[in-house]
């Protein structure tokens, strides 16, 4: 396990994503506060927090949406001030926000990511079926997205982010408002992204068994400060031999997590998500 202390922490050439006293302020408000993190290449992990915690402002940050205010991150070994370009071509990027077309089918999607990443026109049909049938969605290419359920819009917007087989994916609450089977799904892809391609996954989550199931490695954030580091049973273990992960986050937090479909209640449940931060 590594220390739990959030002020230590050693910058180093070899992660996937590392930060030093990342910050990020508002006016008078800081959202994100000297934060330090280290994750280890093909590794999954987690940010968990309260809204408000700076867990979404992290990601912006990582993945070049928003400068810091002070501190340094790299990502897949590349400053995410200095090399923004860079980092963007090797990662991946699942926001709240829904990302796909209802409007378009499941492939049209693909192909306007495709050309969003500038993939050879050469490669496009061979990755976007490869992506369908990772996702398992391939009988459901040709359809609207709008008719989508809420786990196969998930699935397809995972799709869309792998599709230039980045080395970094980065996904902001990759599973808010579904129901227990389709996160499931949506789990079972993520591993798999994880064993067949190696990938390195940092997720926000709300969600304990999420988390539990999820992660080798995660940080739990509050009022924009890292309150804890490590890997999941790790840090059960710091509470007692019965501990879960909701125990450890009422310990570091003070407070429980709770949160709460088809492509319309998906929109609102991330809308509504996004507002409160």
């Amino acid at each position: 396990m590594k220390d739990t202390n959030p002020e230590k922490a050693d910058f180093t050439d070899n992660l996937a994503i590392q930060t030093m006293n990342l910050t990020r302020k508002y006016g008078l408000q800081t959202a994100v506060d000297h934060i330090n993190l280290q994750v280890s290449y093909g590794k999954i992990f987690g940010l968990l927090g309260p809204n408000g915690a700076g867990k979404s402002t992290t990601i912006k940050m990582l993945t070049t949406i928003l400068d810091p205010s002070s501190g340094t991150a790299t990502v897949a070994g590349f400053n995410v001030v200095d090399e923004p370009a860079q980092v963007r071509r090797r990662i991946g990027y699942v926001p709240q926000m829904l990302s796909a077309d209802g409007a378009l089918t499941g492939s049209e999607n693909l192909m306007l990511s495709a050309k969003l990443f500038r993939m050879p026109r050469a490669e496009r049909a061979a990755r976007i079926i490869e992506a369908l049938q990772f996702m398992g969605l391939e009988n459901s290419a040709n359809k609207l997205v709008k008719t989508y359920s809420g786990g196969m819009i998930r699935r397809l917007e995972l799709a869309q982010a792998m599709l230039h087989h980045p080395t970094i994916l980065f996904l902001d609450e990759p599973t808010i408002g579904l129901d227990p089977m389709a996160k499931k799904l949506v789990w079972d892809r993520l591993l798999d992204l994880r064993r067949g391609y190696n990938m390195t996954v940092l997720l926000t989550t709300h969600d304990m068994e999420e988390a539990d199931q999820l992660c080798d490695e995660l940080a739990i954030l509050h009022e924009g400060k890292v309150a804890i580091v490590g890997r999941p049973n790790d840090l059960k273990l710091t509470i007692s031999p019965m501990a879960t992960l909701d125990d450890v986050f009422a310990h570091c937090c003070g407070v429980m997590i709770t949160e709460g479909g088809n492509y319309r209640d998906v929109r609102q449940t991330r809308s509504t998500v996004t507002r409160l931060g």
